[in-house]
């Protein structure tokens, strides 16, 4: 049978139902495929979205109309704002989830949003006329026809399941692998295929923990949410049973170390057979005590994995070692001494995209109208995919439409410096974002998201009317109060933006202007003027740095532009700049090994062959 869509999104995972949002908001007709229709927004791994910079991104997908901050709002079984203790620039918050909530209500947001159809199929190949891609092709031998095609496969692509020296082929647990479209994706377009690793650990039933021997971690008290949309803004979605479920924490202890290194040869890492290459910054048990023995323990945190379920997952703990060998690790932590594991820890390796072959608006170089975004990029985590995916819908979409494609600037929000970071830096692990990577930290916090990208959002078709003019309604008085303050002045003759700045805070503002107390919108504007009146000095620095950035984007390199030619050019900067082809100066100036003097030899040859074909 034959099928016509404007986009057609491969995989069903957090990219893809964000690229699947963003496509149809833009008003493209999108067809949504799936392996299985029950694991639409599955999460795989721990049940949580957010956490340092992840929050951000979330918060910064929301302000561009994107539907991960109402799911997970609908999911939230605990909400903590992390980092209090540090500046507000690297506050983040995190929501454990309901996961099986989380999955229904993304499930039923994308069945009844317009515009989309969803299908429970394999995608088998690619199809191709006259050398260019026009759609993909299923294991029914239906011929999907797309102007635009977004690859979001996640950890399906070959994916082989490691359980000790035991393995057998998996997307995850549970679910088989897509074993043809990366063979496909090499044949048929010549792109390069890579391998990583990454994995998961065991989760335990409650009834079998004793809780009594471990710190509680209780949510926080707060009216926060990840959406700062109005309930009449929101679709009505399924609500998670229970709010304020604590987490635990607890260590290992010498004897858990001890069975790790009894048992290393049952490893499928140490033992040679997994050959992808795993995440540094997520690392596995084993990892972290033949890498760290100055540690004797580590911490793990308990989980609940929902309001409706016994299983806690045991995040810190993440293992590939035989299901033997992982009960008597769990036997010997504190509290879990009779714990049963309902499900194993694994290991996971799968074909990824190396990133280098993608333009920052995750068009894959050289194809034209084929977009990638989530793991299948080397990224870790649902909510880098769910970023990379809105991107990619986006332009997806734009291009379908015969619109020019658009960019995230790393000054403009983390999405970009994550992008960026991976069209730019060769990745041969999986990418984790973290605050530190955002060198405008102070100017990408989590409460400005949408004033950072909600006029973009508005102007390229993502952010509906209405949802725009609330965000106007709340910036105009937000304007309006941080005028307020800095022409109205305390008795000593410091202004008020000045003594809320140096020491006041919220209480302070909230004393100066006690009407805006009174609701949720007058709070978020006391507080978001208390931050600008704190990091005054600092922002205007950073303003000042984005602009010298901002002239530097502004220089495009041609893409005819031969390197080879460019005297005076080292060969390790013409090698790294031949593999990456930067779109701009700036982007240039950030691949290791190019140096200053480099780029004054880049701008110079621009100059000189400005207007060449």
């Amino acid at each position: 049978m034959e099928f016509d869509y404007d986009v057609i999104v491969v995989g069903a995972g957090h990219a893809g139902c964000e690229a699947a949002s963003a496509a149809a908001r833009l008003g493209a007709r999108v067809l949504l495929t799936t392996l299985n229709m029950d694991h639409i927004a599955q999460m795989s791994c721990n049940p949580a979205v957010g956490g340092i910079a992840k929050g951000q991104v979330v918060r910064e997908i929301d302000a561009m109309g994107g539907v991960m901050g109402m799911v997970t709002d609908a999911a939230a079984i605990q909400f903590r704002l992390l980092n209090r203790g540090k500046g507000f620039a690297v506050w983040s918050p995190r929501s454990q989830c309901d996961k099986a909530v989380y999955r229904q209500a993304m499930k039923l947001l994308l069945e009844e949003m317009p515009g989309v159809d969803i299908l429970q199929c394999e995608v088998t190949d690619l199809l191709m006329e006259n050398g260019r891609l026009t759609g993909v092709v299923n294991q029914f031998g239906d011929r999907l026809h797309g102007r635009a095609v977004v690859l979001t496969t996640g950890t399906f692509l070959n994916g082989l399941l490691h359980y000790g020296l035991e393995h057998w082929p998996g997307g995850r647990a549970g679910d088989f692998p897509a074993s043809q479209l990366s063979g496909a994706m090499a044949s048929r377009l010549g792109l390069k295929i890579g391998r990583l690793k990454t994995g998961t650990p065991p989760r335990v039933l409650a009834k079998t923990i004793d809780f009594g021997a471990m710190a509680v971690q209780p949510a926080d008290r707060e009216e926060e949410e990840f959406c700062h949309w109005s309930t009449g803004l929101r679709p009505v979605l399924p609500q998670a049973a229970r709010r304020e479920m604590p987490c635990f924490e607890v260590r290992t202890t010498t004897a858990t170390a001890d069975t790790v290194r009894r048992n290393l040869q049952y490893s499928p890492m140490y033992s040679g057979i997994i050959k992808g290459i795993g995440t540094r910054y997520c690392p596995s048990f084993e990892d972290k005590v033949k890498r760290f023995p100055q540690h004797p323990v580590h911490l793990i945190y308990l989980e609940p994995e929902g309001a409706e379920t016994q299983e806690y997952y045991l995040n810190g703990i993440s293992t590939s070692l035989p299901p033997a060998v992982q009960r008597e690790m769990i036997h010997s932590v504190p509290g879990l001494e009779k714990a049963f594991i309902s499900r194993y820890a694994y290991a996971i390796e799968y074909d990824f995209l190396p990133p280098k072959q993608l333009e920052r608006t995750l068009r894959v170089k050289n194809t034209g109208n084929l977009f990638a975004a989530g793991q299948i990029n080397g990224t870790s985590g649902y909510e880098e995919a769910a970023g990379q995916g809105l991107v990619a819908g986006l332009n997806a979409a734009r291009l379908a439409a015969g619109k020019p494609l658009l960019e995230l600037g790393r000054d403009r929000s983390y999405m970009g410096v994550m992008i960026d970071d991976l069209c730019t830096k060769t990745i041969v692990e999986p990418y984790r974002l973290f605050t530190s990577r955002a060198e405008y930290r102070l100017h990408l916090r989590q409460d400005n998201a949408d004033l950072r990208l909600c006029d973009f959002a508005y102007e390229a078709g993502l952010l509906p009317e209405a949802k725009y003019r609330e965000f106007t309604v709340y910036r105009e008085l937000l304007n309006a109060t941080l005028e307020r303050c800095r022409n109205g002045h305390c008795s000593g003759g410091r202004s008020w933006f000045a003594a809320i700045g140096q020491g006041g805070g919220v209480a302070a503002a909230s004393e100066l202007m006690p009407e805006l107390a009174g609701s949720a919108v007058g709070r978020r504007v006391l507080r978001e003027v208390t931050v600008q009146a704190h990091y005054d000095g600092y922002l205007q620095r950073e303003e000042n740095a984005i602009a010298k950035l901002a002239r530097l984007e502004e220089i495009r390199i041609p893409d005819w532009l031969d390197y080879a030619q460019i005297t005076g050019l080292g060969t390790e900067s013409r090698t790294k700049l031949e593999s990456v082809r930067p779109a701009t100066l700036a982007q240039a100036g950030r691949i290791d090994g190019v140096t200053p003097a480099d780029l004054g030899l880049l701008q110079v040859a621009i100059k000189a062959n400005r207007g060449r074909p």
